[in-house]
């Protein structure tokens, strides 16, 4: 009798400290500030909430309050970052435990407090889970040279085991990493290219979420909302348009960041297109002139891939000594010297949205155009690409040398000037460094989470 009355004492008790858990996480739930700091009137996230919390069997109390207060700490970290984001904004300065090697300033910067206090909070930490699942070199492994590179490059920083992102548990992690290459699914299953189907694509990329949604409670809790995949390749938009129900909150990392193809800005992340060749930026750095040194106005070389490019071709190839468009180089012309001797680097869309000459541009120090049809352009969140760069409709291309004569010359060295001053945001190094390219797209992945509140 004295047993039953002790297991029934205890068993009330653990119900009691449930109820109370449950209150206090309803009570600490936040209608959360969107830290994207493109528009700061923006409405609040509509990234779906959570699927509520299941019944939960009197044996597993115990494990279900540990389980809870793991999550609740992640939450508070976020909460903490948050409020000194938040505290940066409202006093224009920020707050670092150690000293800050590069400090963000400039018109070129939406909110360059903010950015600089997100940075510092998201270093001081940021945890990704990457899942083990796979075999390369499907998954765990990517292209690493040449247009596709930054998809490779990005898993093998994760894998690499020397990233201080990386979680040691998952369940101390804010996001969760899918890395499967696209890039390598293309590689080693389509070609020699017999079909452009992509139902094999698409089903080995599915098969990898249900495996470890089947494994692990963490895309089901969200609903894969803070789950993110990563590619450059063309075709990586394509993996979830068979099944939008179960990719709908999945944060794609896209080079082909196209809005009028299912591209969302406030959920997906732009992947700036890199072109790595085999000895590095080294060369674009070193024909990189002065400002009175760039004797052409415009400059432009590369096949005519895509209708923006053709459009380009037809007006401009050959035929003006200002505006230099070639679809081929005559032997002797070096790519590199030409872009560091332009004021102007056109980056018209290829086949798809993205082209490598966005970065290539900041490594020449040229100013960058872009003529494209619904880019959504790199780190838009935080950087304004207004301050830095000309945008010129398709429709304009024929007025190209007309739009870019009409820039007054104070006008544009002072975006030349911010070009270089962004440069280091464009740098890909390996292992990576605070506020290169590797860094800011983990701090567009970042601010994403910031924006999503869990609750069990």
């Amino acid at each position: 009798m004295a047993t039953f009355s002790y297991s029934s004492t205890l068993l009330l008790f653990l119900t009691f400290l449930i109820l109370i858990v449950l209150c206090l996480s309803t009570m600490n739930q936040q209608n959360l500030s969107i830290f994207l700091f493109t528009d700061k009137t923006t409405n609040h996230s509509t990234r779906p909430s959570p699927s509520p919390s299941p019944s939960i069997p009197t044996h597993d109390v115990v494990s279900y309050i540990k389980k809870k207060s793991r999550l609740e700490r992640v939450e508070a970290d976020l909460a903490s970052a948050r409020a000194a984001i938040q505290k940066a904004i409202r006093t224009r300065n920020y707050t670092s435990d150690r000293e800050e090697t590069f400090i963000p300033r400039g018109c070129m910067y939406r909110d360059a407090y903010a950015f600089l206090q997100s940075h510092i909070e998201m270093v001081k930490r940021f945890k990704i889970w990457s899942y083990k699942e796979g075999e390369k070199p499907l998954v765990h492994h990517g292209p690493m040279k040449h247009i596709y590179a930054i998809e490779g490059q990005f898993i093998d920083e994760m894998e690499s085991g020397k990233s201080p992102f990386m979680a040691h548990h998952p369940n101390e992690a804010h996001v969760f990493f899918l890395p499967v290459s696209v890039g390598h699914i293309v590689q080693y299953i389509y070609l020699p290219i017999t079909t452009y189907d992509r139902d094999r694509l698409v089903r080995i990329f599915t098969d990898y979420i249900k495996v470890v949604a089947n494994k692990y409670p963490y895309w089901n809790r969200t609903r894969g909302a803070d789950h993110f995949m990563l590619s450059c390749h063309d075709w990586a938009p394509e993996v979830s348009v068979k099944d939008p129900e179960l990719y709908k909150n999945l944060v794609r990392v896209l080079c082909n960041a196209n809005s009028s193809e299912g591209f969302h800005p406030k959920r997906d992340v732009t992947l700036p297109e890199i072109n790595v060749p085999p000895g590095g930026f080294v060369s674009q750095r070193r024909f990189s002139q002065r400002p009175d040194n760039r004797t052409i106005l415009a400059f432009f070389a590369g096949g005519a891939h895509g209708n923006i490019r053709k459009i380009l071709l037809q007006h401009w190839k050959d035929k003006d000594d200002e505006v230099q468009v070639h679809e081929y180089l005559s032997k002797g012309q070096n790519y590199d010297e030409l872009m560091g001797r332009s004021k102007f680097c056109l980056c018209p869309s290829g086949f798809e949205v993205a082209s490598p000459r966005v970065v290539e541009s900041f490594h020449a120090g040229c100013v960058p155009v872009i003529i494209s049809d619904n880019y959504v352009l790199p780190f838009s969140d935080v950087l304004d690409w207004s301050k830095f760069s000309i945008q010129i409709p398709v429709e304009k291309i024929p007025e190209i040398k007309t739009i870019l004569e009409s820039i007054p010359e104070k006008k544009y060295l002072k975006m030349q000037k911010r070009v270089l001053r962004l440069r280091r945001h464009f740098e890909l190094n390996r292992p990576a460094k605070p506020f290169d390219v590797l860094h800011m797209v983990l701090h567009s992945m970042w601010l994403r989470r910031l924006n999503l509140g869990l609750q069990d």
